[in-house]
């Protein structure tokens, strides 16, 4: 009379203990997509029972080191990894105090949807980024949820920047796919906002009205087309020039910048504005000078008079 799988199937909480290693340890290529975010590689036997239980997707789990009672949160990349083993980034092994091959509890939770999380930079260094929003928003593409307390790690730039997760809402563990959160930056670690402020001028200090542009491009290296002397063609030689006029100045001596070559003493993160410092000219005096008129010089004839006897 009543058919069957008239009702969802309850599913069942999967809890299993697996040796963990860092992803370096993996064997084949090296994984870098692993390191830079927040799942871990897993058996396919972990596969097999995650279907059998029927545990909803997206897939979560807890991280538990019982020796030091450390927990933490994490999605699932890739099902690969030998039996008995499970591979995790290197910075999440450091918040859970692991060694390689200790003993780690994994079990299957649901956390809420995040809408609010709280970071803090543990170093300078993350002011330097100039849109750090949209950097982290990139960077945590490769996270599934987000934990109170960890230090998370995000690489921008051949850089790796660490960040302390200070606060996430509406609880201490929440799963930040396909949501709207609010993101909050605290100042960094040993930040000193006076500190900051001289350091930022002194790196510009310098650049101003008073400083010939000339003397900011770097010298250029290599072949330089016309840095010869130059020949008359009546074989002439050039007037001499007195040594008071054939010194020249600062600006002059400084070979021109040779438009291509980089400035490899470019500091990351400074921006120069560089002016046009010439001085106006001053205006000439037309009153001394002599009006030009035409055909006032002397005129000649190709062949001379004749003397009249």
């Amino acid at each position: 009379m009543f058919g069957f799988n008239m009702f969802h199937e309850i599913s069942r909480p999967f809890s299993m203990t697996y040796k963990c290693y860092s992803v370096s340890m993996l064997p084949g290529n090296e994984r870098q997509d692993v390191e830079r975010g927040g799942k871990i590689i897993m058996p396919p036997s972990a596969l097999e029972q995650l279907t059998r239980l029927n545990i909803e997707y997206p897939m979560i789990f807890k991280l538990t080191n019982k020796k030091t009672k450390r927990i933490t949160h994490c999605g699932v990349l890739e099902f690969v990894a030998d039996e008995g083993r499970v591979y995790l980034p290197h910075w999440m092994m450091a918040n859970l105090v692991l060694e390689e091959g200790t003993l780690l509890q994994v079990e299957s939770v649901s956390l809420p949807v995040a809408t609010f999380s709280k970071f803090q930079p543990l170093s300078e260094d993350f002011l330097d980024i100039t849109n750090p929003k949209a950097v982290l928003e990139n960077c945590l593409r490769n996270f599934s949820c987000l934990t109170t307390g960890d230090v998370i790690a995000i690489k921008y730039n051949s850089k790796v920047y660490e960040l302390c997760v200070l606060e996430t809402k509406p609880g201490n563990a929440v799963i930040i796919i396909e949501c709207d959160m609010n993101v909050e930056f605290a100042p960094p670690v040993g930040y000193k906002e006076d500190e900051h402020i001289r350091r930022s001028g002194a790196d510009g200090a310098g650049v101003g009205m008073d400083e010939d542009p000339s003397t900011m491009m770097p010298e250029p290296a290599g072949f330089i087309a016309f840095s010869g002397a130059g020949n008359r063609l009546d074989g002439k030689k050039k007037k001499l020039i007195s040594e008071s006029e054939s010194e020249p100045s600062a600006s002059q001596s400084r070979q021109a910048y040779v438009r291509g070559i980089p400035d490899y003493d470019y500091v990351i993160g400074t921006l120069r504005f560089i002016r046009n410092s010439r001085p106006a000219s001053a205006k000439e005096d037309t009153t001394s000078e002599v009006p030009f008129e035409a055909f006032k010089g002397e005129g000649f004839t190709l062949r001379p008079a004749k003397s009249k006897n």
